[in-house]
């Protein structure tokens, strides 16, 4: 059943609106934040609550993140954006509901599975690329000839508060970086 249509006043209808050059993100929140090849700042835009059970389940932008979304709603999706250099990205994770990568600018690696079953695909700008719950994935800004310049991918998750975990192989890195930095 559709709703009642409603008149909606500019004051309203302005909290509903996100411009980009005023949008904030954070590189840090997620297990992953720290190591050198995952640098990426992760901006909540729309939506992103953290999941129900947040010991032992996160946020795909992270805690913080996910407690600052610029348009505040809870509507059965989430709209983020990543911005990374070449050569970053997080590691391999799941998530509990879809989710939906679509490249701004730069040229983004999607990847899925580990080990023999690995597979990827290299987008660029306006492409797509949706993973359905339960499939590892990444994904890597691979733009040549820009080392430093961020690039941007726009990320849409499902769910109102979906939840992420990263794979066996993405937690012994985690936990040898950490090693690694302990022993200075």
């Amino acid at each position: 059943m559709m709703p009642e249509p409603k008149v909606w006043s500019r004051e309203d209808m302005l909290k509903r609106v996100a411009l980009f050059a005023d949008l904030k993100g954070s590189k840090k929140g997620l297990p992953d934040s720290d190591l050198p090849e995952c640098t990426r700042e992760l901006i909540n835009v729309l939506g992103f609550r953290p999941p129900e059970d947040e010991v032992t389940q996160m946020s795909p932008l992270g805690s913080e993140n996910a407690r600052s979304a610029a348009i505040d709603i809870s509507e059965g999706f989430n709209i983020g954006f990543i911005r990374a250099k070449p050569g970053k990205g997080p590691l391999m994770h799941n998530h509990d509901t879809n989710e939906t990568f679509m490249p701004i600018t730069g040229t983004w690696r999607c990847e899925w599975n580990e080990g023999e079953d690995y597979e990827f695909i290299d987008v660029g700008p306006l492409d797509v690329v949706s993973f359905p719950p339960g499939v590892y994935r990444r994904f890597m800004n691979v733009t040549k000839d820009e080392p430093d310049v961020e690039h941007v991918l726009q990320v849409i998750i499902s769910g109102d508060a979906p939840a992420g975990e990263f794979s066996d192989a993405a937690w012994t890195r985690i936990h040898e970086f950490e090693a690694e930095q302990a022993a200075g």
